[in-house]
């Protein structure tokens, strides 16, 4: 289990590593960067900590590396790891920073980091991260190999369907393999459909089995992305169907999210809160699903596209989004060509209304997805918020009691 925290302030961040690693549930750390940080804006990180302006991460970059290294003593290490988690599409000084304060487990990529949170143009960003995992290559690990973990199976994981997600994870895991990274750790965002969920983590599995064979690699779940529940109880409800996405599925982590995740910053005892219900959840054992399931077909075709476009991953995923073989449903991004759309159907799962350029034609049966308005894209972007919200008022104890069946 493992929080998505962080504090400007070194004291105030080194308890709450202290308390997560302290909760009654296996878990791992982590050092989430503030937004300053993110996009390499230093000078309002100097100002805001010179004038005691609140920032919604640690500054990892103004703090220096011994500032850091005492923030971590004692409590990061091989019982404890702690992992870096920012944002950027140009991340160098956060790698410098990260590596001088003994750090070595990161997370992010090239698209994942690039098209959800900034406009920096795709080119660049890959550039940015063949820059950053050869830093990493580079530098003395005392403490063990570095590790990256993809952003791609989280990438604007609301309202993407989950080949998409599986496809961008995995061709991030292998930009990294190519890179020299041996260990690695694959994401998957929760979606609108458990069963649907399980068969994208089922694909994802047997496509890093198939190109990452010389790789330490292992599964990550996030709790869903989208519009948290708003209740309490449907928080938690939600968060409990995570823990039974990841204990079914037999992911080796799971990144929480906690009752206040839809209206503001998670304290530390609310994340602990979230830490421990979702590791007492219980949750049947792992489910038998089919590994050439549709979702393995849709992203074995992304996947199989965008490799074929240059023999440079690097710039095989630059040509696919310009081509549109990659095409992220509701992206802004100005490399994103945006002419796929996603459609949920009655049961909640999610699948294509509109290819685009996607290579998918003969691989999905498109069902017509009607023309999308403001308001149907509304209504399924709230759609996992109201099912959990709404069963959360009608059986009020069941929800707050972490049933997640």
């Amino acid at each position: 289990m493992q929080p998505r925290m962080g504090f400007a302030d070194p004291g105030v961040m080194r308890d709450g590593l202290a308390a997560t690693k302290r909760a009654d549930a296996a878990t791992v750390g982590t050092v989430t960067l503030d937004s300053y940080t993110r996009v390499g804006d230093t000078d309002s990180v100097d100002h805001a900590l010179r004038n005691g302006i609140p920032l919604n991460g640690y500054p990892i970059v103004n703090h220096s590396p011994e500032v850091t290294r005492r923030m971590l003593d004692g409590i990061e290490g091989p019982d404890f790891p702690v992992q870096v988690r920012h944002g950027s599409a140009r991340p160098a000084g956060i790698f410098r920073a990260m590596i001088a304060a003994g750090l070595h487990a990161t997370e992010g990529g090239p698209v994942s980091y690039c098209l959800p949170y900034s406009r920096t143009p795709l080119d660049e960003s890959v550039r940015n991260w063949e820059h950053c995992c050869e830093l990493l290559m580079a530098a003395d690990h005392p403490a063990g190999r570095p590790h990256l973990e993809t952003f791609g199976g989280c990438m604007m994981g609301q309202l993407c369907p989950p080949s998409e997600l599986v496809a961008i994870s995995v061709l991030e895991a292998l930009f990294f393999y190519r890179k020299g990274v041996r260990s690695i750790s694959v994401s998957y965002a929760q979606q609108t459909n458990l069963r649907q969920d399980q068969e994208a983590v089922a694909a994802l599995r047997r496509l890093c089995a198939e190109l990452l064979p010389e790789a330490a690699w292992h599964v990550v779940i996030y709790a869903y992305m989208g519009l948290f529940p708003r209740t309490p109880g449907g928080a938690m409800s939600l968060l409990g169907k995570a823990a039974e996405l990841a204990t079914s599925t037999t992911s080796e982590r799971l990144i929480v999210k906690t009752v206040a995740e839809a209206h503001r910053i998670p304290t530390v005892a609310e994340n602990l809160s979230a830490l421990e219900h979702a590791g007492s959840v219980a949750a049947s054992g792992p489910v038998v699903v089919d590994a050439d399931n549709q979702v393995y077909r849709e992203a074995c075709a992304l996947v199989d596209a965008v490799l074929n476009s240059h023999a440079d991953l690097g710039r095989a995923i630059v040509v696919a989004f310009k081509r549109g073989l990659l095409d992220v449903p509701y992206c802004l991004h100005p490399d994103n060509a945006g002419q796929a759309r996603s459609r949920l159907d009655a049961e909640g799962r999610l699948g294509w209304s509109e290819l685009g350029s996607l290579p998918l034609r003969g691989v999905v049966d498109r069902a017509p997805g009607g023309r999308i308005t403001s308001s149907t894209l509304m209504s399924a972007l709230s759609y996992v918020q109201h099912v959990h919200d709404t069963a959360a008022l009608e059986n009020p104890m069941t929800s707050i009691g972490g049933d997640s069946r």
